[in-house]
């Protein structure tokens, strides 16, 4: 891959299914570049948590290549790679959070990264202070709110510093307080990301443009539209649902 400048991520003619299942992914292409912010929009099923996976490598492509950073991903230690690079939230914060207290969990990841403890220390520290969740560090994570779990993941991601951010539903369950802190916090961020959320609002409030994941692919418009029913997306000429 040529090392073609502020491109971060590129995803070229991937298909994948599921064992036993039909094509999840026909021929998906994708690029993410420096500064974009991305919303991703689709029916259930259609694919979007799928394609966070294999950016990552927790699932890998029947067919088509994945680039990050200027490498071809092919090989687990090429992800392992890649993953430090980028952070992915999980829907459910109880599958990224596994360490008794939020301070551990949010200084693993820079102990992981070669930080030595008292350095991994003051790094979880300082993010959960920017996250407004100074004070956090000696709760038990499974006393935490939903929220709060959320929040909590968030900084475990923050504090190895990536340069990309996939976040997968990051406001479902989130009450209005809680929600609108994600929001600052996410809009104070000099860093690419995607968001995968169908709340129409708040990705009128942080991306810069919305895709839809129909069909086992990406397209879109390179502009957010509002309407008069007060959400957002590319021009409705996409496929999507207004909920009662």
């Amino acid at each position: 891959m040529a090392d073609e400048p502020g491109l971060l991520l590129k995803l070229s003619d991937i298909h994948f299914s599921y064992p036993g299942g039909v094509p999840v992914l026909k021929g998906l292409d994708f690029e993410l570049r420096e500064g974009d912010r991305l919303g991703l929009t689709g029916l259930n099923g259609s694919g979007k948590t799928t394609f966070f996976h294999l950016i990552v490598g927790l699932l890998k492509p029947s067919r088509g290549h994945i680039e990050a950073f200027g490498r071809r991903l092919a090989t687990e230690e090429d992800f392992v790679v890649a993953r430090r690079r980028i952070g992915l939230l999980f829907q459910d914060a109880d599958d990224q959070l596994f360490s008794p207290t939020v301070l551990e969990d949010v200084a693993f990841g820079p102990l992981n990264l070669g930080k030595t403890p008292a350095e991994a220390r003051r790094i979880a520290m300082r993010t959960l202070k920017d996250l407004g969740l100074a004070g956090f560090e000696g709760r038990l994570i499974h006393r935490l709110s939903g929220g709060e779990k959320k929040l909590v993941s968030l900084a475990t991601l923050l504090s190895m510093e990536p340069e990309v951010l996939l976040l997968d539903e990051p406001t479902n369950g989130l009450d209005e307080t809680t929600r609108n802190n994600f929001l600052r916090i996410l809009n104070g961020l000099k860093i690419s990301y995607i968001i995968i959320s169908h709340e129409y609002d708040f990705l009128e409030k942080s991306v810069r443009a919305v895709y839809a994941m129909t069909d086992g692919q990406i397209c879109g418009d390179e502009k957010i539209t509002l309407h008069r029913h007060f959400h957002a997306h590319p021009h409705g000429s996409l496929p999507h649902r207004h909920d009662p």
